[in-house]
Formats: C-alpha cells, sequence, structure tokens
C-alpha cells in the first residue's frame, strides 16, 4: 500500500474548484447531482482509509481482541509511519462516526417532530397553520404520498396570489426530486471528511437553484418566482425550529434573485473540458475515480495481509 492509503484523505482537495464553479456555470440539477455523487464516494474513501490505519493501531495495542498475527512486522510495514498514523486514526474514526450518528439522530428526530406537530391537521399535501412567525418549509413523508407542504398564515399574507404559486411549487419542486437526500448525504460526507465540505455548502446553494428553476418552469414566469423568493425573505426571519432543509445553509438569496432575472440556464449535460468548469469538473472526476482505487486497493491488500497473518 505505502504512502497510496493516506490519497483519500487528502484527495478531496481536487473538488474545492468544481464546488464554486458549478454553483456558478452548471446547470443546478447536474450540480447538485455531480457534487453529491463526488462528496459521498470521497466520503466513503477516507472512511476506509481511517478503518484500516485503526486496524493496524488498535492491533499493537496491549490487551486487545484482535488476533496476535495482525500486529506482526510484516502487517506494521503495509502502512507508513504505523506507529502514529495508526493510532491517531482511532480516535478519528470514532469521531466521525460520533458525528454521523448525530446527524442522523437529528434528521431523524426533526422529521418526527415535524410529523407530530401536523397530527391533528386535515391530511392534505398542504398544511397552513395559524402562526405569526412566517415560514414555509417541504416535509417528506415515508412515501411520496405523505409529502406534505407546510406554511404559515404569516408568510402566506404577505405574499400576492402570483408569489404564492410560485412558493408552492418550489417546495414541491424539493419534494420531487428528494432534496433532502442530497443534504443529508453531503452534511454526512463534510462530518466524515472536512475537506468535503465546501461541497456541503454548493449543494445547499444548488438545491434552491433546483427548486427555483423546476418553479418558474411550472408557472412559466421567471420573474414572479424571483418576486417570490424576494418578498418570502423580507418577510421571513427564519423558520422557528431546525427543519429538515435547515440541515444545510440556506441559498443566498440575492444570488438566487439575480439567476431568475437572467435568462434560463441551458439544457443539463456535462461540461466541455475546453471550459473552466469543464477542467474543474474532470479534475473532481480525476480525485474521486483515484480516491477509490486507492481505497480499494489497500484495502483488498491489507485484508490479504491479515488473512495471511491469521492463525488457523
Amino acid at each position: 500500500m505505502g504512502v497510496f492509503v493516506f490519497l483519500p484523505l487528502v484527495l478531496p482537495l481536487t473538488a474545492w474548484p468544481i464546488a464554486r464553479l458549478a454553483e456558478q456555470r452548471l446547470h443546478p440539477r447536474v450540480a447538485t447531482r455531480l457534487l453529491t455523487g463526488v462528496a459521498a464516494v470521497m466520503a466513503l474513501c477516507s472512511t476506509v482509509c481511517l478503518g484500516l490505519l485503526m486496524v493496524v493501531g488498535t492491533a499493537q495495542l496491549p490487551g486487545n481482541p484482535l488476533p496476535d498475527g495482525w500486529s506482526d512486522p510484516e502487517v506494521r510495514e503495509a502502512v507508513p509511519y504505523d506507529g502514529i498514523a495508526g493510532r491517531a486514526a482511532i480516535p478519528a474514526l470514532l469521531a466521525v462516526a460520533a458525528l454521523c450518528a448525530r446527524v442522523l439522530w437529528r434528521h431523524t428526530r426533526v422529521r418526527r417532530r415535524a410529523h407530530r406537530a401536523l397530527a391533528g391537521l386535515p391530511g392534505t399535501r398542504v398544511a397552513v397553520l395559524p402562526d405569526d412567525e412566517p415560514y414555509a418549509y417541504a416535509l417528506p413523508g415515508r412515501d411520496r404520498d405523505g409529502d406534505r407542504v407546510v406554511v404559515t398564515t404569516a408568510l402566506l399574507s404577505g405574499l400576492r396570489p402570483a408569489e404564492r404559486r410560485a412558493l408552492f411549487a418550489h417546495e414541491r419542486a424539493h419534494l420531487a426530486a428528494r432534496h433532502h437526500r442530497f443534504l443529508l448525504l453531503t452534511q454526512l460526507a463534510a462530518h466524515a471528511n472536512p475537506f468535503l465540505r465546501p461541497l456541503r455548502t454548493a449543494v445547499s446553494y444548488t438545491t434552491e437553484r433546483w427548486a427555483d428553476e423546476e418553479a418558474a418552469r411550472l408557472v412559466g414566469d421567471r420573474r414572479a418566482v424571483a418576486r417570490a423568493i424576494g418578498r418570502a425573505a423580507l418577510v421571513s426571519r427564519g423558520t422557528p425550529v431546525p427543519t429538515l432543509a435547515g440541515l444545510a445553509l440556506p441559498g443566498p438569496v440575492p444570488r438566487r434573485v439575480a439567476a431568475l432575472l437572467a435568462p434560463a440556464p441551458a439544457t443539463p449535460d456535462w461540461p466541455s473540458v475546453f471550459t473552466a468548469v469543464g477542467v474543474a469538473a474532470w479534475a473532481a472526476a480525476a480525485g474521486t475515480a483515484v480516491s477509490a482505487l486507492s481505497s480499494a486497493n489497500s484495502a483488498v491488500t491489507m485484508i490479504v495481509i491479515l488473512h495471511a497473518a491469521t492463525p488457523l
């Protein structure tokens, strides 16, 4: 394996250029899927890397339950600086597991609390709450029939009819595309490897832009959607409790409005390599591929070595 075992830990740096360029140059749907895929694969590879390092570090600790052969010099030689890297990987992997478990627990808790809060209301696709706090969010159910758009009377009273239609179209677009899954994946990836945090921020913006474009397509008026976003931002002061969409940072409103006032983005397609965003996209894809290959090679090598060192 050699030093290649450490590559998945630092290769997420190759995805930084595409994070910002994807926001500006790619169609929001393509950008969301590309960035989420890159983040998920790189996070998995870096976690596998930490797991391999932890095996070597744990096998050398006194009183460990692992086979004695796993601490042989032949095993330790497979990982450079095994004495330092192996022991450092133990708390790092435990921290990753704890942080990801916290994200999943928070996601599940918020979702359950939101559904319990709506338990007494009619089972319609839109739940209007008599609340003086202006807010709206998309609440996914266990299946698509259980999806609901939650909005308060305070927000609806501050919007015109055309803007209300744009608001509902925007929230329904979040539900139809299952944007909460993209946000959750990138949130987990950012906790698995801090170098992936720019991708989480980018995906939180591109999902909003994706919903904006879908709303503009359904309403047929890009300016109406832009006005709805701007007016909702003026009258809203944020949701009273964390929502599923609140798992990530909200997209900047001025940039979203400016994008809607501009012509619609081009048809989604993979960017050409002869453009800046194309070079960044191919670099991110190459980094992801190298990370996956390095992790797979290291895992297979370590399994072979450990199998050979395991007493029969």
